[in-house]
């Protein structure tokens, strides 16, 4: 890998120096401890220190191999001749964390941005992968500022039952939807429990996971061809070591983040979301990490490279393959180089000295995971920005992932207040639900949620299953799982919890979605709806004290990032003093 030309930094020009190669007594301090750590003085002095902040836990299915790669990361640190220091940090999972990991992707952010400025550290490697952890890790790293590298976490192995071959999540709500509509039992979902996630590693269809560190990638961030590199593939090792040899070299010629993560690199992150058929939840997260680096990016960004960009990766949930098919086809740098005339390509990454450089060579495999841009999957980016009187803040769609019948729909509202009433409520025949019937839920948004939980999938009615429906207009303010699929408006804003349109829907109100016009609209008058405005009240708060309510008073809507607004905001932050 090469890298731009730059000056060399000398040991004394190195952020750690300020700890460890000054007089005075803190310096004398920190060479004590440092050898109460076991470490020798030729070992660190004078060497780039580098932070290895590592999401690992035990209940992080998608994280819990990366305790291995931290010390792929170490090796490849000391082979460059750099100093590593491995850090622990919040685990952000998808599966098991409550109500939503959503809810603390801003407290990883300041964690990295806080550990990363207070410690003798000149850059960093950063491992993640599962949803929230890749924007929380570069939203915390962008603001420190560091020569940086993010190892993604990988996807695990395709899943298999009998003669199938499984996608996590994608297939779960598939087979699930099947044991309600009463097409298998209890022994084929047993079965499906132990074929579906069969080793380490993120999901394998295009959902959120894998959407994000795609992202990374265009971005610049990873070495070429990381985010999809199996997590158990013996490439996943090497790739993390030659990540540690990386960020000494990027150290040395002081390659900071911000040099890397311009608009044009989010744009390019941007486009290559909309062409992989991407993740909604990537629109959140991408317009928060731009915030963070100064750049301001938004719904229209979004729309407008969408109608410029095709699908071309025939993946799970809107296609047929995995990600494990779609790396040996040719990975992203292969995907990237079918789109290279709707990039920034002289822009630099972390391994190279422009984009260019980095595809340069770039082949695709096999054409029918990677398309050609005259076969493409779907003429339009996967996710479509939808405008009207009931998001008028925007709300977003993955049409790619939906019937299409659906994409142009007018139909009666079934309403539901909270996800457990919903739950608890949607087989009930009282409410006459149909399949014209537009599923609304409300009160699921980023304070409402709290935490704007992945429940935008509304679950179809027994009844309705049973006679083969798989798909209804559902609308909330909710999220969904990027494996999630269905003609699902989400992200309304503002939220119904403080006063947004869809808090005034009511039963029976027609609503109507034309995902070709980008419109979702209640077909209820202005005066009407004024009046039910006055006479709306507000929810109480839902937290009292601690993290939750810093939460609440600080969080922003959905198509602002859903940052909290003393993190998003301009202002200077001083370096510590360290002697």
């Amino acid at each position: 890998m090469s890298g731009p030309h730059r000056t060399r930094r000398r040991a004394e020009e190195l952020r750690s120096h300020q700890w460890y190669g000054t007089e005075g007594l803190r310096t004398f301090s920190h060479r004590a401890r440092t050898r109460q750590l076991g470490y020798l003085p030729e070992e660190h002095l004078g060497k780039p220190v580098i932070a290895i902040l590592n999401t690992w836990s035990d209940i992080n299915p998608c994280h819990v191999h990366l305790r291995d790669r931290a010390q792929a990361v170490k090796r490849g640190v000391w082979q460059a001749g750099g100093f590593p220091l491995e850090f622990p940090v919040s685990t952000l999972s998808e599966t098991f964390q409550k109500p939503t990991p959503m809810l603390y992707r801003n407290l990883l952010s300041m964690e990295t941005e806080e550990l990363l400025r207070s410690y003798p550290v000149d850059g960093a490697v950063l491992l993640g992968g599962c949803d929230k952890s890749t924007p929380a890790l570069l939203m915390g790293a962008a603001t420190a500022d560091l020569p940086t590298v993010f190892v993604p976490a990988g996807p695990m192995l395709p899943g298999h039952w009998r003669n199938e071959v499984l996608g996590s999540g994608t297939d779960m709500w598939k087979y699930w939807d099947d044991k309600r509509a009463g097409l298998i039992g209890d022994c084929e979902i047993a079965e499906l429990e132990r074929g579906i996630a069969r080793s380490p590693g993120h999901c394998m269809t295009m959902g959120t996971a894998a959407t994000l560190t795609a992202a990374a990638e265009a971005l610049g961030v990873t070495l070429p061809g990381a985010s999809s590199i199996p997590a158990v593939d013996s490439g996943h090792e090497r790739m993390a070591a030659a990540s540690g040899m990386r960020i000494v070299e990027l150290v040395r010629q002081d390659l900071r983040l911000s040099e890397i993560l311009t608009r044009d690199a989010y744009e390019d992150a941007v486009t290559t979301v909309l062409a992989l058929g991407g993740s909604t939840n990537a629109v959140i997260h991408l317009i928060a990490m731009a915030g963070r680096s100064g750049v301001r990016l938004t719904l229209d960004d979004f729309d407008r490279i969408a109608r410029t960009v095709p699908v071309l990766a025939n993946l799970r949930p809107g296609g047929r393959y995995l990600m494990e098919d779609f790396h040996f086809a040719g990975g992203l740098p292969g995907f990237l180089s079918r789109l290279t005339d709707r990039l920034h390509l002289d822009r630099p990454t972390a391994a190279h000295a422009t984009l260019r450089e980095q595809l340069d060579g770039a082949l695709v495999h096999n054409p029918d995971v990677i398309r050609p841009r005259d076969n493409p999957l779907a003429d339009e980016g996967g996710v479509a920005v939808l405008r009207g009187n009931l998001c008028p803040d925007g709300a977003v769609i993955k049409h790619i992932a939906a019937d299409q019948h659906l994409l142009e729909h007018t139909g009666p509202a079934v309403v539901f207040d909270d996800y457990k009433t919903m739950q608890a409520t949607i087989n009930d025949p009282g409410l006459g639900i149909t399949e014209d019937t537009v599923l609304v839920l409300r009160n699921a948004g980023p304070l409402g949620g709290p935490g704007m939980p992945e429940y935008g999938m509304l679950p179809i009615p027994d009844h309705l299953l049973k006679k083969g429906v798989r798909d209804m207009v559902r609308i909330s303010d909710a999220r969904m799982s990027g494996t999630s699929y269905g003609a699902c408006a989400l992200h309304l804003a503002p939220e119904s919890y403080i006063g947004g349109p869809l808090a005034l829907v009511r039963h029976g109100d027609l609503i109507t979605l034309d995902v070709a016009a980008r419109v979702l609209r209640l077909e209820v008058d202005d005066a009407e709806l004024e009046r039910r405005r006055a006479e709306w009240t507000a929810p109480p708060p839902r937290y009292g004290r601690g993290y939750g309510a810093l939460y609440q008073e600080q969080m922003t809507q959905a198509d602002t990032g859903c940052d909290f607004r003393f993190l998003a905001r301009d202002g200077a932050v001083p370096e510590p003093y360290a002697g």
